[in-house]
């Protein structure tokens, strides 16, 4: 594994913490109703997740789209062509219910790592993004199990 950078790193679990909260507020109901009474009911449970997940997933395409900036011809047209694929898959996919939109970010996610280790194997992403990106996408799968499972 290659040392990711403090600054990717940190901001990168930082990033987790909607997932993490949203899971929170689902295994501990007062801590639920406080925060629907202080910030509203999208703020918990899977309202939250699902939504920041679908913004994550349309935000990685924007980074996809940054590391095919780095290459050039045949393989620039094809890194900006798949870096187009997580928004387009939260458009198509996510969506028709909490469990069905939770099973399709999780899938999304999952999806992004080979084309993380795609960009990464053809040195576009830093040497250290496959492994910050495993990370996360661990944490974000695990956090919305609950709502698949139920």
């Amino acid at each position: 594994m290659t040392k990711i950078p403090f600054a990717p790193l940190a901001l990168g679990l930082a990033g987790l913490l909607p997932f993490l909260w949203g899971v929170s507020t689902m295994a501990f109901p007062s801590l639920g109703v406080f925060t629907a009474d202080i910030l509203g009911p999208r703020f918990v449970g899977p309202y939250v997740q699902l939504a920041y997940g679908t913004v994550i997933l349309s935000f990685m395409s924007g980074v996809l789209w940054g590391f095919a900036t780095r290459a050039e011809g045949a393989e620039a047209a094809f890194g900006y062509g798949v870096s187009t694929l997580p928004a387009l898959w939260a458009f198509f996919f996510v969506g028709g219910g909490p469990v069905s939109a939770a099973i399709y970010l999780a899938l999304g996610f999952v999806g992004i790592l080979g084309l993380d280790w795609m960009f990464q194997r053809q040195g576009l992403a830093p040497p250290w993004w496959v492994s910050l990106r495993l990370i996360l996408t661990f944490v974000v799968v695990v956090t919305l199990l609950p709502i698949i499972i139920g």
